[in-house]
């Protein structure tokens, strides 16, 4: 049973710290499982891109152990040095969930590129598979958002899928820059209407329609930046909690 509709879950959260090391999915990701109506009695099957931090095997290893404890059949499809499965459209294709790290944005779209992944995607979508990630893991989806992809100063990207046709702010509430430059290129118009997440809260789209903000962590927010008339008006989105 796929998603009722396409579906992504763009975040700034997703992973949770243990006490004792290592970390476990978090809410928005257990929400982007629910959303999947995977059938009773089966485990979900969750596909883990780490493209954009350049697919580090520590990190996979993270993974691995929080889908275990999570009770989630877990896979990561690394594309360094090469491809790690023969088909990886046919996986992504044939998973409830695919998750998405976070990193470098502009080198995550330029790989997945160049394997043929961006078609990969949007018909995995389209067919119900639940889409979502973590900062570089969310601006993806969209037609750009900031990044520090190009170096520690922040810039625009405006080259991403394009499955859902805003602008994405990230990490909106913890790094100083994000907030005054996505009005900056919203008010130039190097973005259009842009969908910003505070740290913890996650943004869910059926279709291409914003549907609701989520979060993991109290008082944050979402947040939705446009240009009317002369100048930028930002709207807050208040997020439903999730208690998990």
């Amino acid at each position: 049973m796929p998603a009722e509709a396409p579906t992504i879950v763009a975040t700034s959260g997703g992973w949770t710290r243990r006490d004792l090391g290592g970390v476990d999915w978090a809410g928005t990701a257990h929400l982007a499982v629910e959303l999947a109506r995977v059938p009773a009695g089966r485990a979900p099957r969750l596909t883990y891109l780490g493209t954009a931090g350049g697919d580090q095997r520590s990190w996979a290893a993270e993974v691995h152990a929080a889908g275990e404890r999570a009770g989630f059949r877990t896979t990561v499809l690394d594309l360094f040095p090469l491809p790690s499965v023969d088909d990886p459209a046919g996986l992504l294709l044939g998973s409830d969930v695919v998750w998405v790290g976070g990193g470098s944005v502009a080198n995550l779209l330029a790989v997945w590129r160049v394997h043929g992944l961006e078609e990969a995607f949007r018909a995995a979508w389209e067919a119900g598979v639940v889409l979502g990630g973590v900062s570089a893991g969310s601006i993806c989806w969209f037609a750009g958002g900031t990044t520090d992809s190009f170096g520690p100063q922040l810039r625009p990207v405006t080259n991403g899928l394009g499955l859902l046709p805003y602008g994405n702010g990230v990490h909106y509430d913890s790094e100083a820059r994000r907030r005054p430059l996505v009005h900056e290129l919203v008010g130039s118009g190097v973005l259009g209407e842009t969908h910003c997440s505070d740290d913890g809260v996650g943004l869910v789209y059926q279709g291409t329609e914003l549907v609701e903000a989520v979060s993991e962590v109290p008082g944050k927010g979402a947040w939705i930046v446009r240009r009317e008339g002369g100048g930028v008006v930002e709207t807050r989105v208040e997020p439903r909690p999730l208690h998990r």
